[in-house]
């Protein structure tokens, strides 16, 4: 006899993949509890919902594998229904559907008032901002367009994720007052491509003006950016972050590659004398930013000289946050029509070459912090250890601060003063500053 399910009907949201996703199923999960709906995120549930990824192959592995997890569940008789949303099931609902017929019903990246309809809940358009986050209550994303004009060989996301549409200012201005209302403190701005945002409503980047808008709400007290493009990056972008505090002094600008022969053809239309000097200009403007960068290893053609030029790159920037990935060969993209012609244990021993040589430089970079004092929010406490960020830091990717728990309380989700005592290649040790 089953009892789990005899329960009410709890809906699970389970999310994989980026802070893009985290987003979405934020205003799924805020949709249908305006709807009465008894929802919760990665908890016990009859009716499962996934929110896939389909980026890359370790993604769409994950992906594919969870949705197996909850198929075996339901034939356990744990679940009654399972729905698959997201990437993934944009871009293969055909195969999947033929592959895995048990999945109550698969849904797209666009289709949100279908999937509500599903879970018996309506669709409801006056929602601005609402949402159920499931960040620590101090942060939140902010995700300010969807889609991406971009046409870089080795991408899908355009695929998944459709043109590049973005969000009125005046209706990201009300989801952060939202967000403040409820405790939020640091917006993490998100999109596929921030770089080009208004263009599209406004017939210019307009990034600033959204920025100029955002520091006026009361209760933020960071603004982090994430995801820029290096092409077309709107200046003026730099001037605000100088001058308002709340704007962090913080880019995550994915740049991918730098010998012109690779980036040429990723289609990123730059060079390495562009980027170059765009990061120049960049530090030169705003001498304390740290700039966050993401690359790609063993794109098809990536020679061992492409590589050493890479290499010999990472070392002169000395970026002060940088991960690196392997190529990932996908259907339907430009690149997929190149061989993939770079072994694997070549890729995994360039991205780990790569690692080694940022793990030396953020080592460099953290000893010159011992001694220095750092305003730091406190997301959790994990073990003997208060864990906090400073405005150099984004969550989950960066550099943490960990305070002595059994010297100091501190509150989740509060700033404080840390003077740093001590540090690794990629954590700090501090205490408070009394």
């Amino acid at each position: 006899m089953r009892t789990k399910t005899l329960k009410k009907n709890r809906i699970n949201v389970v999310t994989l993949g980026c802070s893009k996703n985290v987003y979405d199923s934020e205003v799924l999960m805020g949709q249908l509890k305006a709807s009465g709906k008894d929802v919760v995120h990665e908890q016990e549930g009859n009716v499962v919902v996934i929110n896939t990824c389909g980026f890359i192959n370790n993604a769409k592995e994950e992906s594919v594998n969870t949705i197996l997890h909850y198929m075996q569940e339901k034939e356990e008789g744990n679940v009654d229904k399972v729905f698959v949303t997201g990437c993934l099931s944009e871009r293969y609902k055909p195969d999947l559907e033929k592959e895995i017929p048990n999945v109550d019903q698969y849904f797209g990246t666009t289709e949100l008032p279908g999937l509500l309809k599903a879970l018996g809940a309506d669709y409801k358009h006056e929602l601005i901002g609402e949402r159920l986050t499931t960040t620590p209550k101090n942060y939140a994303y902010l995700k300010i367009a969807e889609g991406c004009d971009r046409p870089c060989s080795f991408c899908a996301i355009p695929l998944m994720r459709g043109k590049h549409k973005s969000t009125p200012i005046e209706d990201l201005v009300i989801e952060a007052e939202k967000l403040a209302a409820s405790g939020v403190k640091e917006l993490i701005i998100i999109a596929q491509d921030l770089t080009y945002y208004g263009l599209d409503l406004y017939k210019k980047r307009n990034l600033a003006e959204l920025l100029e808008n955002l520091v006026k709400v009361e209760g933020i007290e960071w603004i982090r950016l994430h995801y820029a493009f290096p092409t077309g990056f709107p200046m003026d972008v730099l001037d605000i972050m100088k001058r308002e505090s709340k704007i962090c002094n913080y880019l995550d600008i994915p740049l991918q590659h730098i010998s012109d022969s690779i980036l040429k053809s990723m289609r990123r239309g730059t060079t390495q004398a562009k980027t170059t000097k765009l990061l120049k200009d960049f530090r030169a403007k705003v001498p304390e930013m740290t700039i966050r960068t993401t690359l790609i290893v063993g794109y098809p053609g990536e020679t061992e000289e492409d590589f050493q030029t890479l290499k010999q790159w990472v070392k002169d920037m000395r970026f002060e946050r940088l991960g690196c990935f392997t190529y990932s060969h996908e259907e339907n993209t430009h690149a997929y029509n190149l061989e993939d012609d770079v072994p694997e244990d070549v890729k995994l021993q360039r991205a780990n070459e790569i690692m080694e040589i940022q793990s030396q430089i953020s080592w460099e970079l953290n000893q010159a912090k011992i001694g220095k004092e750092f305003k730091v929010v406190i997301d959790r406490k994990e073990g003997n250890y208060f864990v906090g960020r400073t405005e150099f830091d984004s969550p989950d990717v960066d550099n943490e601060v960990l305070v002595d728990a059994s010297k100091t309380y501190l509150k989740t989700g509060e700033f404080t003063t840390i003077k740093v005592t001590e540090a690794e290649d990629f954590d700090l040790y501090g205490e408070v500053v009394l």
